[in-house]
């Protein structure tokens, strides 16, 4: 990727809805819902405190995270739909 987020920003591809109810009735395009799961392609450096020393993230690239509904700012890098927010909107990390 030829682009890397600043300061406690962070780089989230959505993972795909499902097509399928449990019942196994196919959901058309205009009713599903964004997921509000996705993994981190890349991440920034980590922010500043009030004494100017550099806190990592928690995140990095790899990572499959939850975030809120209508966090970040949808863009397109390298004809991809990805989502640039801050750490700070993403909910929680999934563990594998």
């Amino acid at each position: 990727m030829k682009f890397r987020p600043l300061h406690d920003r962070v780089v989230v591809r959505r993972l795909t809805a499902e097509e399928k109810t449990k019942g196994g009735i196919i959901i058309p395009d205009t009713a599903k819902e964004k997921p509000q799961e996705g993994e981190i392609v890349a991440a920034g450096s980590g922010a500043r405190d009030e004494a100017g020393k550099l806190v990592p993230l928690d995140v990095k690239a790899g990572d499959k995270v939850l975030f809120g509904k209508w966090s970040g700012t949808e863009v397109k890098i390298d004809g991809e739909d990805l989502l640039i927010m801050k750490e700070s909107d993403i909910l929680g990390v999934i563990g594998k």
